[in-house]
């Protein structure tokens, strides 16, 4: 069973995301085995190219509202209310004003592709909203342009992580239901890891994700940058992150260790995991063939009838114990533990675009510095870019914490449920084994009586 902790991110019950600890979601995961089928596949690490509406290209823009401080700031939020929603917060970290449920995927076939839609409600008491309560229907491709409007419009702050877009090798067709489900919990999670940001949620884009109509949401997205312009703009940002940060302040080298060395850590866990899981798999498939094959037996061994059956029926129970178990780890363990594989890669992105920002500040001193331009120009220019990077810095900082304090206790309940889950399991094997030798030393102590008799 999914736990419903509090959560940056992580909701308390199917509807809401909690502020605070973190944890799992009733609707929430990431690409891991499902718990449709009680016992579903294992994800292993041989991947495929998935979807087909892969018509957005995700690209960071430098001049999208660097220059906006709400823009870097996670005590500042966009919205009219948000000082007096941000107040709540602090005060009240119980009170929510936001719920987001994903629910009900459903397949569209048309002459040129197959797709899902999830459908997605809304309830809300914030007053920015022009009512209470929304219900919309989106793809995949919808949430991957939240992403990206997000990271454009804030560049330091950590975005939560979208699931993968693949299939993985071995698993029936695209559109396989244990997939469907995964995905569906993963971007509940996702919107609700935004939902519980204090910035992030107050964030405009996010609005209209959660309340326009279809036909609304494509003309807003045709809204921004065009394709030859965001092209531009990275092809700008590469080249100022291709010079280097020539003075990387002290903490962000730490930050960036840091980051490094999780994302080695939490690699190998994730996929150490995996493959435990997978020989855990292959373990109970072999139980299911183990207990029968003793009944079988028991057919033509008229002394040992007894004895094979209760060898039999220990290991049905068994088998059973171990399927719950195995639904626990794709449930609890591995959902967290790959969506913090997705963290550290996001991190890493994080900091680049910082180093960005950065580099472009450290371009135009150096341009100064040698007389390659106007200097009241650069003056202004150089002006601009360290109130930029002030803001980027302090943005990151703050996020930087709150996101390390959510891994902590997401991290730390993970395992403490995997290790409550574990004695259980053992314990529940142990009963039934020590059950069955009771009954057989009882048996013989009888037998002994008799023939003594």
């Amino acid at each position: 069973m999914e736990s419903e902790r509090g959560a940056s991110g992580a909701p308390r019950s199917a509807d809401l995301p909690a502020r605070g600890a973190g944890g799992d979601d009733p609707g929430g995961g990431v690409p891991f085995p499902g718990s449709g089928s009680g016992s579903s596949p294992l994800l292993p690490t041989d991947v495929l190219s998935l979807d087909e509406d892969e018509d957005d290209l995700e690209v960071f823009s430098k001049d999208a509202s660097l220059m906006d401080m709400n823009s870097f700031s996670p005590v500042m939020p966009t919205s009219p209310l948000s000082m007096i929603n941000q107040i709540k917060f602090e005060d009240e970290p119980d009170l929510k004003d936001l719920f987001i449920t994903v629910d009900e995927p459903e397949s569209h076939v048309t002459t040129i592709e197959t797709f899902i839609t999830y459908r997605i409600i809304t309830k809300t008491s914030r007053g920015e909203f022009d009512s209470s309560e929304f219900e919309v229907r989106r793809r995949y491709q919808d949430f991957l342009w939240l992403k990206g409007k997000l990271e454009e419009s804030h560049p330091t702050l950590i975005i939560p992580p979208l699931p993968e877009k693949f299939i993985v090798k071995g698993m029936v067709e695209r559109f396989n239901d244990d997939f469907i489900e995964t995905r569906r919990k993963a971007l509940h999670k996702f919107l609700n890891r935004i939902a519980d940001h204090p910035t992030l949620t107050f964030n405009e884009d996010f609005k209209v994700f959660l309340t326009a109509e279809a036909w609304d949401l494509s003309s807003h997205k045709k809204q921004g940058p065009g394709l030859l312009s965001r092209m531009g703009q990275t092809v700008k940002a590469v080249a100022s992150s291709m010079r280097g940060v020539k003075n990387r302040p002290e903490e962000f080298m730490e930050m960036n260790n840091f980051i490094e060395i999780f994302s080695q850590k939490i690699n190998l866990i994730d996929k150490i995991s995996q493959r435990i899981y997978k020989e855990e798999r292959e373990y109970f498939d072999e139980m299911k063939e183990y207990g029968p094959i003793h009944i079988l037996w028991s057919a033509s061994e008229e002394d040992l009838v007894d004895i094979l059956k209760g060898i039999a029926s220990c290991i049905d129970k068994c088998r059973k114990a171990t399927e719950r178990r195995m639904s626990g780890l794709s449930e609890a363990l591995l959902p967290v533990v790959h969506e913090y594989v997705l963290y550290s890669e996001m991190l890493m992105g994080v900091m680049k675009r910082r180093d960005q920002i950065q580099a472009e500040l450290d371009s135009k001193i150096e341009a100064l510095t040698s007389k390659k331009g106007d200097p009241h120009l650069l003056t202004e220019e150089i002006g601009r870019l360290e109130d930029k990077v002030e803001c980027a810095n302090n943005a990151l900082k703050a996020d930087w914490e709150r996101w390390k304090q959510n891994m902590q206790n997401d991290i730390k309940s993970a395992f403490t449920d995997m290790a409550e889950e574990n004695i259980h399991y053992y314990e529940q094997c142990l009963a039934t084994w020590e059950s069955f030798l009771t009954s057989q030393t009882e048996l013989h102590l009888e037998e002994d009586s008799e023939d003594k008799l």
